[in-house]
C-alpha cells in the first residue's frame, strides 16, 4: 500500500508541478484590462485552501465526527505547542519560496524558470537583462530554500506519529500568518485601494488551487517516499515544462536546453 502511495504521489507531483509552472507563467504575463492579481494574496489563499482540505481529510479519518475532529485538532495542535512551533521554520521558508516563484515566472519564460541558462537567444518576447537577473536570482534563492525546507520537513514528518494532514494544518497556519504579513508589508496600499482579490479571474483561481494541491502532494511524497525522489519528480517536470514551453507556448528555444544539458 505504501509503495502504491509513493508512486501515485510522485506521479501527481509531476503533473502538478508542470501544470503550475505553465499556468502561473501564463497568468503573470497575460495582458488584461485593470490591475493584475497580487501574488502575495494568491499565496495566502493557497495556504487557506490547503488548511481547509487537510481539515476535511482529518474529519474523514475521524469517521466524519465533528467531536472527534475537534479532539484531534485540540490534542495534536493546541496541546503540543512545541511540536507545532517546529513547523514555523519550514513554513516561513515555503512562504518565501512561493512568493519567489511568482517573481521568477513574472520575469522568465517557463522553461528558464526551471532550467536557468545564460545563453538566452534574442526574440520579440525576450525580457530585459534586469528582469532576467531578478528572475534568475529568485529561482536560485527558491531552490536553496526549498532544499533546506524539504529536508527539515522530512525529518519532522518521519520522527513523529502525527499524520501528514495534521502537519500540513500546522504548516499552513504559519504560512497564512507569514503570508498575510507579506501582503501588509509589500502590497498593503494596493489592497486598500483595489481590494484583496483585485485582478482575480478563473485562471488565477486555477493557479491558486494548483499551488494548494502542491503543498499537499509534496507533503505526501516526503512522507511516503523521500526528498530525493521529490527531486527526481521535479526534474521530470522540468523536461515536460521545457517541451510544452517550446512546442506550445513558443517562449523557449530548444538550442538553449541542448546547450545547458
Amino acid at each position: 500500500m505504501s509503495a502504491n502511495l509513493k508512486y501515485l504521489s510522485l506521479g501527481i507531483l509531476v503533473f502538478q508541478t508542470t501544470s503550475l509552472v505553465l499556468t502561473m507563467r501564463y497568468s503573470r504575463t497575460l495582458k488584461e484590462d485593470g490591475p493584475r492579481y497580487l501574488s502575495s494574496t494568491a499565496v495566502v489563499i493557497a495556504e487557506l485552501l490547503k488548511i481547509i482540505a487537510c481539515i476535511i481529510l482529518v474529519y474523514k479519518d475521524s469517521k466524519c465526527s465533528l467531536r472527534a475532529l475537534n479532539r484531534v485538532l485540540h490534542d495534536e495542535i493546541l496541546n503540543k505547542p512545541m511540536e507545532t512551533l517546529k513547523l514555523a521554520i519550514p513554513s516561513g521558508i515555503y512562504t518565501l519560496q512561493n512568493n519567489l516563484l511568482y517573481v521568477a515566472l513574472s520575469n522568465l519564460d517557463a522553461a528558464t524558470y526551471q532550467w536557468p541558462s545564460d545563453s538566452q537567444e534574442s526574440s520579440s518576447k525576450e525580457l530585459s537583462a534586469g528582469s532576467q537577473f531578478v528572475g534568475l536570482m529568485a529561482v536560485l534563492t527558491a531552490c536553496f530554500s526549498s532544499g533546506f525546507a524539504g529536508v527539515y520537513f522530512e525529518k519532522i514528518l518521519k520522527e513523529t506519529k502525527q499524520s501528514v494532514w495534521i502537519r500540513n494544518i500546522q504548516l499552513g497556519s504559519f504560512g497564512s500568518i507569514f503570508g498575510l504579513m507579506g501582503v501588509y508589508i509589500y502590497d498593503g496600499e494596493l489592497v486598500s485601494k483595489n481590494g484583496f482579490f483585485q485582478g482575480y479571474n478563473k485562471l488565477t483561481w486555477i493557479v491558486v488551487v494548483l499551488q494548494a494541491l502542491g503543498g499537499l502532494v509534496i507533503a505526501a511524497v516526503i512522507k511516503y517516499a523521500d526528498n530525493i525522489l521529490k527531486g527526481f519528480a521535479t526534474s521530470l517536470s522540468i523536461i515536460l515544462s521545457t517541451l510544452i514551453s517550446y512546442f506550445w507556448l513558443q517562449d523557449f528555444h530548444g538550442a538553449v536546453f541542448l546547450d545547458t544539458a
